[in-house]
């Protein structure tokens, strides 16, 4: 018996049943994991009618993303692969129904459905029914009975934007076997740097191409800046003569931090005005947000900008425009530094202006080189933060400094797209079978 063989015998006796068992009892009490898999239901049967409607003999490229912030890293290899073959089909899935919800409209797919929960016959009969030209799974979603089926069926499989860290779990005695299993089935494996790429060189993969092109996010902040130009979000009137700071994805840990600093220097800056973006624009989560305001400062949410009377704090009770409200921004704070982790860093970044974010950063390897750039900021307590945007309140100098610092890294950086583009080149012509 082979080693891949025993795998997979492994894998759909023991680990398979066990994940749906786990899977379906935390979606009798988790509404994102009942939202998934009530949402997988008549899936083959949906994507068979989609795929009827498609013209045949055209190249068919399959992109996997777990969630909404691995699918913006592939938005940009989308867009210019369909700028070179318009004809070119594109398949998206999701695990999670927080990228999948959110990216239901988007225009450039063909295609948009959850992937099959990952039992042999379902990746059996989805790669049959799909049948793509290529297969791009990104950044660290890869199911094994997709990836064995992919392999099976003579389909190139690739990993865009692969990160590794050297504490990860896969280098287990067992484990890293059977990783080097997985990994191995890969045509290519394009990691984000070349420490990520020096990572998965440990598995000892043969005949897969691993190499470091860079992080497609810079490209996807670039595209998404110019898309925001055309969007007038604020009236010029409100903010006219402002000092606009954009708070953006907070958790109820960042606000405990922010709103008491805020309204310290409220009263010492007239001209300053906080765009507040809860990370979960709930209605409960506004109120919340509110009553932590009432009786400090004044507020209002921004679908009620039309009565804007002076008001010194927004809270942003909308979905989507995050990106395009840093553009108005002097400095940002990003949240879930003082949660679980940093949330995207780049976005405000791109736009030239100083980042701030709370002290758990090291998930996102951004945060730490905008740090080593002197472009972003660690507020570890209220003290840090108040003396932070105090100084930039100050020194206009040394905001506009940090500012281009931080925009000249995600213009040096950018260019990822192009190099993964290389990799599938002599497919972007060809037909699907």
């Amino acid at each position: 018996m082979t080693k891949i063989s025993l795998y997979r015998i492994l894998y759909n006796s023991l680990v398979v049943p066990l994940l749906w068992i786990l899977l379906y009892i935390t979606g009798l009490f988790n509404l994102k994991v009942h939202k998934g898999i009530s949402g997988r239901r008549n899936l083959f049967a949906n994507v068979e009618e989609a795929l009827s409607r498609l013209p045949i003999g055209r190249p068919r490229f399959w992109f996997h993303s777990s969630s909404l912030g691995e699918f913006e890293q592939a938005k940009p290899i989308i867009a210019e692969l369909k700028q070179i073959n318009p004809t070119a089909q594109i398949i998206v899935t999701f695990f999670s129904p927080s990228g999948y919800e959110p990216s239901r409209k988007y225009k450039l797919a063909d295609i948009i459905t959850y992937i099959p929960f990952d039992s042999l016959w379902n990746a059996r009969k989805f790669v049959k029914i799909v049948h793509p030209t290529a297969a791009i799974m990104v950044r660290y979603d890869v199911w094994p009975n997709h990836i064995w089926e992919l392999a099976r069926a003579g389909i190139p499989i690739f990993l865009a934007n692969a990160t590794m860290r050297p504490t990860t779990k896969r280098f287990l005695p067992g484990v890293r076997s059977f990783h080097t299993v997985i990994y191995g089935m890969f045509k290519s494996i394009l990691t984000v740097t070349e420490t990520d790429a020096e990572m998965f060189g440990r598995f000892g993969l043969h005949n897969v191409n691993v190499q470091a092109i860079g992080d497609t996010r810079f490209d996807q902040v670039l595209i998404r800046r110019k898309e925001a130009e055309s969007k007038h979000l604020i009236p010029p009137s409100i903010i006219m003569r402002k000092k606009i700071f954009i708070v953006g994805s907070s958790w109820e840990s960042d606000e405990d931090v922010l709103l008491p600093v805020f309204n310290k220097l409220q009263h010492e800056e007239a001209a300053l005005l906080m765009i507040l973006v809860p990370h979960e624009p709930t209605i409960e989560n506004i109120e919340r947000i509110e009553s932590m305001l009432n009786g400090k400062t004044t507020h209002i949410r921004f679908s009620s900008l039309i009565d804007y009377n002076k008001q010194r704090v927004i809270i942003v009770d909308s979905i989507g425009v995050l990106v395009a409200l840093y553009k108005y921004a002097h400095f940002a704070y990003v949240g879930g530094g003082f949660k679980s982790g940093v949330h995207n860093v780049l976005e405000p970044a791109v736009y030239g202006i100083p980042v701030i974010y709370g002290p758990r950063h090291q998930n996102s390897q951004e945060a730490v080189m905008l740090l080593k750039e002197k472009a972003g900021f660690v507020a570890e307590d209220e003290k840090k933060m108040y003396r932070t945007l105090r100084r930039f309140l100050d020194d206009e100098k040394i905001r506009v400094a940090a500012g281009k610092h931080a925009a000249a890294f995600v213009n040096r950086n950018a260019g990822a797209t192009q190099r993964f583009l290389a990799s599938l080149n002599e497919y972007l012509q060809g037909s699907s079978q």
